[in-house]
């Protein structure tokens, strides 16, 4: 986190690790966001990095065209100096499917990563057929490139088998098999807290001893996706009136030229007073295709990513929310065995333990089970039921500590991410805005003396 004093965008690095792997010959690679400390950092919940790993998706290609299963191929490349690939420069073509056979498996082998999402595929080019118009490819590589980059600046991400294989492999198809068939960890068994955790989650949606630090996190995530969404929406509404301005400007150039016709004349200063608001006309909408359109991508693609992030503060409450409840239902269990052990012994009765335990003696009495061999067969059921249970809490604990110090460093790892992006979103549409403004003074620089020369006798 930064102090408030602090301008936050001064301290996103822009350079690349100087020490590389593979000799001395591979470049240093610059860009957004891409310094990776390897240096020794005691802090646990700061990201380590082993080195860089910087991607690219590009030149599209329609594959098997003139059949029924046409599709589209990326080339994706990379320059890393990380150890676990076999070339600092890997690359291969992939298809949209496999960016998504990709993503899933990272959430699954990750849980606790924030796995950035991916443009969906319900779109109306899927309907319309339009899904291999330049348009949408040119949108949809620009999607992927920024899903990889992504991907590419996470310290964990960056290294796992599978990213390595969607870069190297030349058998990809095999190894989505095999990656399949033999997930990286061990095989997820079905214990008793996953057996509970669905119907003790159902029951309670809050966490009853919250942290504060995971409290902090959320009322961060929500003020940046509101920040978000407000910027979504008035950056919308700058697009409407833009496109309003191009048409206007355009229909006052129409109607200039034709009053060039009728003033004989300053027919000439007003056919160039025509073109010059035909020129800024074309401004705008080049202003807003190539700026604008890009800036509210860019802004409706970060808020999925940080979907992604809350998607993980979620899961880690649910990690505590499984030990809490296997908590109680522990002392639960506890309690009832400790009354019957009192009852055998001649201690206790159920009298003063609760309106529970007294209907539940009638109800063994009805049945015929309230003698002391039939509570002895119970207890023996609630020890093997605790010790179960007790395995069950350790495990939980144990999970849920890890979690959040996992989580920790995850959102330390999502707030580098996301004040890179920043600086690069908002710094290309600085660009654009100035290259607009730069472009619009010369065009009515130029018209400015012309205009001045016109002379009308009153």
């Amino acid at each position: 986190m930064f102090k408030d004093d602090e301008d936050a965008f001064d301290s996103v690095t822009w350079d690349a690790p100087a020490t590389v792997a593979y000799g001395g010959d591979h470049p240093p690679v610059s860009g957004p966001g891409f310094r990776q400390s390897t240096d020794a950092n005691d802090d646990p919940n700061e990201p380590k990095w082993e080195g860089y790993l910087v991607t690219s998706v590009k030149d599209a290609v329609k594959e098997l065209s003139e059949t029924k299963d046409a599709y589209v191929s990326y080339l994706v490349t990379a320059q890393t100096n990380l150890p676990i690939f076999s070339t600092p420069t890997p690359s291969a073509r992939r298809r949209f499917q496999d960016f998504v056979f990709l993503r899933e498996h990272l959430v699954r082998d990750f849980p606790a990563c924030v796995v950035p999402q991916l443009p969906g595929k319900h779109r109306l080019e899927y309907i319309t057929g339009d899904r291999f118009s330049p348009e949408f490819i040119e949108r949809r590589r620009q999607d992927l490139h920024r899903f990889l980059q992504r991907l590419s600046r996470h310290p964990t991400l960056q290294r796992s088998t599978l990213v390595r294989a969607f870069f190297e492999s030349t058998e990809w198809q095999v190894h989505m098999h095999q990656h399949i068939a033999h997930p990286p960890g061990p095989e997820p068994t079905q214990g008793l807290i996953d057996s509970l955790s669905d119907t003790l989650l159902n029951a309670f949606t809050k966490v009853r001893k919250p942290d504060e630090r995971f409290l902090h996190m959320r009322e961060e995530v929500d003020k940046f996706e509101e920040g978000l969404q407000t910027s979504e929406r008035l950056w919308n509404r700058v697009r409407t009136r833009s496109a309003d301005l191009t048409a206007d400007y355009h229909d006052l150039a129409v109607a200039v030229q034709g009053l060039g016709f009728l003033e004989s004349g300053i027919t000439d200063p007003l056919n160039q007073f025509s073109n010059t608001l035909l020129e800024f006309s074309a401004l705008l909408r080049h202003t807003t295709q190539t700026t604008t359109d890009p800036f509210l991508i860019h802004l409706h693609s970060l808020l999925s990513y940080s979907h992604a992030n809350r998607a993980v503060l979620k899961l880690r409450d649910q990690k505590q929310l499984d030990l809490e409840e296997l908590s109680d239902y522990l002392s639960g269990v506890t309690a009832e065995r400790d009354r019957l052990a009192a009852i055998i012994s001649g201690h206790a009765g159920s009298s003063g333990l609760g309106l529970g335990a007294y209907l539940k003696d009638r109800v063994d009495a009805i049945r015929g089970m309230d003698d002391d061999r039939s509570r002895v067969e119970k207890m023996k059921k609630l020890d093997t039921k605790i010790k179960e249970l007790q395995e069950a809490v350790t495990t939980a604990h144990e999970t849920s500590d890890a979690f959040s110090d996992e989580t920790l460093r995850e959102q330390a790892i999502f707030q580098f991410a996301k004040q890179a992006e920043m600086k690069e979103m908002l710094g290309n549409l600085a660009d654009g805005q100035i290259e607009f403004y730069k472009a619009s003074i010369e065009e009515w620089d130029r018209i400015i003396p012309v205009i001045q020369r016109i002379r009308v006798d009153v």
